[in-house]
């Protein structure tokens, strides 16, 4: 008799609870919030979050949700695609390698929306947050690594998943009926990785997210699917994979938690880029060469980077972070790849830029190790220096880790709120387990 995933998946979501958590998940949750939270505020002054601002005010989708670093109010549905497309347009957010994609910006917009209208409570919240966020990597894995391969981004399809199972959680959904939001989700999952380097990449994680809310609701009023729609046949892995990766799916996590492998982005651009570009930081900064030295870039990375980041001749600032050879030029020119307003058309087009593209050679291999890179710069007097790098190994100090994500919080939160703003919101979040209405979370956010 096959395997029921997708019952079993939902049943693991749906009876997730405060008393099963070590405590280290909850202090990782919030590490996760404060690095949502400022992400989405800068994002939410992107040109793509207006557009889409404006196109919901003039459908009349005018409501009680707050939006993120934004003064309008609109509905639930419609705060949870801005807020989702916001929190990823900077592609600034967290990443989790058993997902294969950004596992916080799907499951929270959700949660924001629908806590704030219902009144949730901070615990229920994180326990909504954590089943979201396992739900993640249990689909990620169930599909790896042959749905990403054929083109689908992650966020968009998988995180429709962790969307659902994070509001069906808030809902105290049955497992039986989270079973039916999964096919409600299944039927609308989708995401293209063709759209890379344009506003659609961003707009995934805020389709996943509505999709994610829309899916529980609708099956918390009997709205009916199927109930097996991850592993049935024409169902989402069967049309989407080539593969049904049962016992990854539902076996342990690596380290017990999915949440435990979570890693944060410290360059503003595409994770498969962090490699490379931290290969490219230690030679500079441990030989002190000018970039006009560089005679010849050598980097050797995963095949799969290849289809991911690798725009020869960006033009745009959105572009320049899915480009491997800008983003690693900008490593070698001491640029400050952390922050965003160092990518930008104009930059793209910097003679000594275009320099170090032209300089660099790119070896694709075939089964390497997905977040490992390897360096070597040859100078002009013939010296060769090299370096290595593995982006996809989490920070063992949690305490160093929560440092980072405050400096980064502040950087990217207090232009936007003001210095009060954002203590405001740094200490909303920190009270997150004990407050009464998540409510009070999501109006510490806007303006």
């Amino acid at each position: 008799m096959p395997v029921a995933v997708t019952a079993e998946i939902a049943r693991k979501a749906a009876h997730l609870a405060w008393s099963d958590f070590p405590d280290d998940l909850v202090e990782r949750t919030k590490q996760c919030l404060l690095d949502w939270f400022a992400v989405t505020v800068c994002g939410a002054q992107d040109e793509l979050t207006g557009i889409l601002v404006r196109e919901a005010m003039d459908d009349g989708a005018v409501g009680a949700a707050s939006l993120v670093g934004r003064s309008e109010r609109t509905l639930p549905s419609a705060a949870a695609l801005i807020n989702g497309a916001a929190s990823h347009a900077l592609d600034y957010d967290d990443v989790n390698f058993a997902m294969g994609g950004h596992p916080t910006v799907t499951v929270v917009p959700a949660l924001l929306a629908l806590g704030e209208q219902v009144k949730a409570p901070g615990r229920l919240f994180i326990e909504s947050f954590i089943a979201g966020y396992e739900t993640s990597g249990r689909v990620g894995r169930l599909v790896a690594p042959s749905h990403y391969q054929k083109g689908f981004h992650v966020t968009g399809t998988v995180g429709s998943f962790a969307a659902t199972a994070a509001a069906g959680r808030m809902l105290a959904l049955s497992d039986a009926q989270l079973a039916v939001a999964f096919g409600i989700a299944a039927t609308q999952a989708a995401g293209l990785k063709s759209n890379f380097g344009t506003m659609c990449k961003p707009l995934h994680a805020g389709t996943a997210s509505e999709h994610g809310l829309r899916a529980a609701r609708l099956a918390a009023r009997g709205f009916t699917a199927r109930g097996d729609s991850l592993e049935c046949a024409q169902g989402f892995a069967a049309s989407q994979s080539d593969h049904l990766e049962i016992e990854a799916a539902l076996g342990e996590p690596p380290s017990g938690w999915h949440l435990r492998n979570n890693l944060f982005k410290h360059h503003a651009a595409c994770y498969l880029t962090h490699a490379p570009i931290e290969c490219a930081r230690e030679i500079r900064l441990k030989s002190n060469f000018p970039p006009e030295r560089v005679r010849k870039i050598t980097l050797r990375i995963d095949a799969g980077a290849d289809k991911v980041c690798n725009i020869a001749d960006p033009t745009s600032g959105l572009e320049a972070k899915f480009s491997l050879r800008q983003t690693v030029a900008m490593a070698l020119a001491g640029v400050d790849t952390a922050n965003v307003d160092s990518y930008t058309a104009e930059s793209t087009q910097e003679p000594r830029m275009k320099a170090l593209r032209d300089k660099m050679e790119i070896e694709f291999l075939p089964g390497w190790a997905h977040s490992l890179s390897e360096m070597a710069i040859q100078l002009d007097d013939g010296t060769t220096l090299s370096a290595t790098h593995d982006s996809g190994i989490p920070w063992a100090d949690v305490a160093k880790q929560r440092r980072a994500l405050e400096t980064k919080f502040d950087s990217l939160v207090t232009p936007v709120l003001g210095a009060a703003g954002a203590r405001r919101l740094h200490d909303a979040i920190e009270r997150i387990d004990t407050l009464a209405d998540v409510g009070e979370l999501a109006r510490a956010s806007t303006k």
